[in-house]
C-alpha cells in the first residue's frame, strides 16, 4: 500500500506540474471567467458526492454534511461578517478552522479505538516482502484509467481558488467508487482507492501553482506562502509573468518541481518501507501517546491558538460517537470544506441578482451555470439508476442460472 500511494503520488504530481507547464494560461482564462454563483453551483456540486461517501446510506450521508456545513456557520460570517451562534464565547468567534476539524474528525477516532482494543493495532499476516515495486507499477497500468482520471480531477480541483488535496481526494475516491467494479473493497485496502486519492492530493500542487502563478489567488493553502515567498523575493505575479522578463525564474521553478516530484519515489520508498516496520513493532502505549502529541502540536501550529486544540479534540470526540451510529466522517469534511465557498457564492449572487433585478436569472441563466447544473443532477438520481440497473442485472444473472 504504501509503495502503491507513493507510484500514485509520484504519477499525479508530474500530471500536474505538466498542466502547469503547458496549459496555465488557458486555464487560468477559464477559471477566471467563473463568478460568485459558479463557484456557488460548483460547491453544490461537490456536495452531491456526499452520495458517493456515503457509504450506502445516503440519508446519513446528507445529514452528516448538513452538519459539516453547520459547524461551518459558528463565528464570523462570510460576507457580512455578522457574528453568529458563538453563544456568548470569545472561543468561537474565529470560527471552526477546517484543517482542525479534519484531524479531529479523522485522526480522533482512530485513536479512541486504539486506546479501546486491547489487540495489536495491525495484523501482519506475511512477511516484509520488501517494496514490491513491481506489484505496485503492474496495479497502476491496469488501473491506469482510474489513475489519470484522478490525476486529472487533482488538477482541475487544484485550479479552483481555495480548494486543496483535501477536496481533491474526496472527489477522486468517491468517482473511483462510483466507476468501480469491486465497491465494496472500498474502505479495506482497495488499491483503486489508494490510487485515486494519492494521485488526485499531488496533482493539486501544480495544478494550485496555475491561479498562484498566473493570477496571483492561491489555488491551495500551501500555495499562499509560495505567494508570499515570491513577492518578497520581487516576482510579481499575474498574466505577464509567463512572457515577461522574470519567465526564466518561473521556468526554473517549475523544473524544480519536476524534479522534486521524481525524487518522492525513492525517498518515499525508502522511508515508507522503515516507517513501516516502525509502526507495526511499537507498542501501543507508545505509539498512542506520540500521535496524540502530533495531532496537537498539528493543531496548535495551524493559528497558534490552543483554542483550536480543544475544538479538535471536541469534534473528534463527536465524530467517533457518530461513527457508532453509522455517520461517517468523511461527508462531515466535504460539507465543513465547502460550505463556506457555497455561502460566500450564494450571498454575493443574490445580492447581483437582486441589483440587476433578475436573481433566478442570475443563478440559472449562466451557461456555465445551467450546465453545472444539469451535472448536479445527473449526480444526484444517479445512485438510485446505478441500483436499479444493478437490480436488473441481478434479476437477469438469477433467470439465466
Amino acid at each position: 500500500a504504501v509503495t502503491l500511494a507513493c507510484v500514485s503520488s509520484v504519477f499525479g504530481g508530474l500530471v500536474g506540474a505538466g498542466f502547469l507547464l503547458g496549459l496555465a494560461p488557458p486555464l487560468a482564462k477559464v477559471a477566471l471567467s467563473f463568478g460568485p454563483v459558479e463557484y456557488f453551483w460548483l460547491a453544490i456540486f461537490g456536495l452531491t458526492l456526499i452520495s458517493a461517501l456515503s457509504e450506502g446510506n445516503l440519508l446519513k450521508g446528507l445529514i452528516g454534511g448538513c452538519f459539516g456545513m453547520l459547524l461551518t456557520t459558528i463565528g464570523v460570517a462570510e460576507v457580512s461578517s455578522d457574528i453568529r451562534y458563538t453563544f456568548g464565547s470569545q472561543t468561537l468567534i474565529g470560527g471552526i478552522e477546517p484543517v482542525s476539524a479534519l484531524i479531529g474528525l479523522y485522526c480522533i477516532p482512530v485513536l479512541i479505538d486504539l486506546v479501546a482494543t486491547p489487540a495489536r493495532h495491525l495484523k501482519v499476516t506475511s512477511s516484509n516482502r520488501g517494496f514490491r515495486l513491481r506489484e505496485a507499477l503492474s496495479l497502476t497500468w491496469r488501473h491506469k484509467f482510474n489513475v489519470i482520471r484522478s490525476s486529472v480531477i487533482g488538477t482541475i480541483v487544484g485550479i479552483l481558488p481555495g480548494a486543496g488535496g483535501s477536496i481533491a481526494g474526496l472527489v477522486a475516491y468517491s468517482e473511483a467508487r462510483r466507476t468501480s467494479k469491486h465497491t465494496s473493497n472500498f474502505g479495506n485496502g482497495e488499491p483503486e482507492g489508494v490510487q485515486a486519492s494519492e494521485s488526485a492530493n499531488n496533482a493539486t500542487v501544480g495544478g494550485g501553482l496555475i491561479p498562484t502563478l498566473v493570477l496571483g489567488i492561491p489555488g491551495t493553502p500551501p500555495d499562499a506562502v509560495i505567494l508570499g515567498a515570491l513577492l518578497v523575493q520581487g516576482v510579481r505575479t499575474g498574466p505577464n509573468l509567463f512572457i515577461g522578463g522574470e519567465s526564466s525564474i518561473i521556468y526554473v521553478f517549475i523544473a524544480g518541481l519536476f524534479l522534486a516530484t521524481m525524487l518522492m519515489l525513492p525517498t518515499g520508498l525508502f522511508i515508507g518501507r522503515y516507517a513501516y516496520r516502525f509502526i507495526i513493532s511499537v507498542p501501543k502505549a507508545v505509539l498512542v501517546p506520540t500521535v496524540a502529541f502530533m495531532t496537537i502540536i498539528g493543531t496548535y501550529a495551524i493559528r497558534n491558538n490552543m483554542s483550536d486544540v480543544v475544538i479538535m479534540i471536541v469534534l473528534g470526540t463527536i465524530g467517533w460517537v457518530l461513527d457508532r451510529y453509522g455517520f461517517k466522517a468523511s461527508p462531515i469534511v466535504l460539507g465543513l470544506i465547502l460550505s463556506s465557498i457555497a455561502e460566500q457564492g450564494f450571498v454575493q449572487g443574490w445580492t447581483i441578482g437582486t441589483a440587476r433585478g433578475d436573481v433566478v436569472a442570475e443563478f440559472f441563466a449562466r451557461p456555465i451555470s445551467l450546465g453545472i447544473v444539469i451535472f448536479i443532477g445527473i449526480t444526484m438520481f444517479y445512485p438510485f439508476i446505478a441500483k436499479r440497473w444493478k437490480l436488473k442485472e441481478e434479476t437477469k444473472n438469477a433467470r439465466e442460472t
